[in-house]
């Protein structure tokens, strides 16, 4: 197993405080080791350039899609990919949870999901 895939695999274990977007991951622990260009990896993942660049900088998140494409290029999971999304987007979400104007439904007790 490979040292990105064990990395990758024992971040979704935990719950981060401000988890990075996981463009930072995909670059830092895939692109940088393996010296991939952009161009090189749009083109190996069969997406476009402004694709791949746009999750690269944060400006985009991982799609479904996207990560079943990262799963079979960088030998990882798709869960993989999508848990890291979930994990920055609920963070995120957190952070602007005091600004929602949400009225409970409930009676306190929690119902069974």
């Amino acid at each position: 197993m490979s040292i990105t895939k064990i990395t990758i695999k024992n971040m979704n274990n935990l719950r981060m405080h401000n988890p990075p977007h996981p463009g930072e991951v995909l670059r830092k622990l895939c692109f940088e080791p393996l010296g991939l260009s952009v161009t090189k990896a749009a083109k190996a993942l069969d997406v476009s350039r402004s694709t791949l660049s746009n999750l690269l900088h944060g400006r985009t998140g991982i799609s479904p899609e996207m990560a079943m494409r990262l799963s079979i290029a960088f030998d990882t999971t798709a869960e993989s990919w999508m848990n890291q999304q979930v994990q920055y987007d609920l963070w995120k979400a957190s952070q602007r949870r005091r600004k929602f104007h949400v009225t409970r439904l409930s009676n306190g007790e929690r119902a069974a999901a």
